[in-house]
């Protein structure tokens, strides 16, 4: 355990901090189960009629992202349309760029503080799964999966409140002052716990403790996205070339991004910029930078969209399509 004072930390904070994620992860994967089971064939639909034009189907990546709360699933998703071929490579990539957006929505929610109704929230939506079919069973599986995502974001958060006193862990930030290894530490935290909805949760936890500073935080969100993108190389693994390209370019995309978004942080004031619209809401902070960077990263990809697709294809050349494109 780590003492600093009166401060400990037991196998109980332990415990509480590995069941607050576990009921985080668990809301969020009832909550993109029941509304891609809910929508069902009309996803499908929605998918190939809405998105023949890139502006619109990137209006419906951030759109349905937004509503499963996973660009990771989104990712899985697209890819199974492509294993299925019942979508084009292109399309897939415009509403994996409006996904990068629509995920920001959960950090907007933890800094509403939506939380201070989870557990109403999670009753009624129990009652109405009990008790209800059809449409009102869909609309209680997600009022409970959203319930169970905030409480666990509260069980985190009071789990961690010793280690605002912890000298070990005020160390461990203290030597995370270069960003890109601020990048890499983001990027494989969430690669390890593959949800970057989850990660940006706890850093804005840490953030509200004191423990991160607000420079940190931005640094550390690049590696979140970017981390993020394991789980679309993992279901694409066993998949059809197109399935790869589209996992390819999600990597990609979070690259660039991250990079270009490294060099304007050095060169404009955008980090103080973010930091003065909300200055006394660390949460707020994140989830407005976190927001600003994949919509800044978005129009920066549509730019580099031709030749980001080069290198997919040189890198998955066509002359394979034989084998699955």
């Amino acid at each position: 355990m780590i003492i600093k004072g009166c401060e400990i930390m037991t196998a109980t904070h332990y415990l509480g901090l590995l069941g607050g994620l576990a009921l985080f992860l668990l809301g969020m994967n009832m909550l993109s189960q029941g509304l891609t089971s809910g929508l069902g064939e009309r996803l499908e639909i929605i998918l190939l009629k809405l998105t023949n034009h890139r502006m619109k189907a990137i209006g419906v990546g951030i759109l349905l992202t937004a509503l499963i709360q996973s660009s990771s699933a989104m990712s899985v998703i697209l890819i199974g349309f492509l294993n299925a071929h019942i979508m084009t490579l292109k399309r897939a990539i415009w509403i994996m760029m409006g996904a990068n957006i629509g995920t920001t929505i959960t950090g907007q929610m933890i800094a509403l503080d939506i939380g201070a109704f989870a557990p109403a929230l999670s009753f009624i939506g129990v009652l109405f799964y009990l008790i209800s079919q059809g449409i009102k069973q869909l609309i209680g599986q997600v009022m409970m999966a959203l319930g169970l995502l905030f409480m666990g974001l509260e069980m985190m958060s009071q789990s961690m409140l010793p280690l605002q006193h912890s000298s070990w862990v005020i160390g461990l930030f203290m030597q995370l002052q270069n960003p890109l290894l601020c990048v890499g530490m983001g990027m494989l935290f969430t690669a390890l716990i593959q949800s970057s909805s989850a990660s940006v949760g706890i850093l804005q936890i840490l953030a509200m403790q004191q423990l991160v500073s607000f420079q940190q935080s931005v640094y550390l969100l690049l590696g979140f996205d970017l981390g993020t993108c394991i789980t679309g190389f993992l279901a694409s693994l066993s998949g059809c070339r197109n399935g790869k390209r589209l996992a390819l370019f999600h990597f990609l995309f979070n690259l660039v991004g991250a990079m270009s978004f490294l060099v304007l942080c050095q060169c404009l004031p955008l980090i103080d910029m973010i930091k003065n619209i909300s200055p006394l809401s660390p949460n707020h902070q994140i989830a407005n930078m976190h927001t600003f960077y994949n919509i800044l990263t978005t129009f920066i990809v549509l730019l580099c969209e031709p030749y980001l697709m080069k290198v997919i294809q040189w890198i998955y050349p066509s002359h394979y399509k034989n084998h699955g494109k």
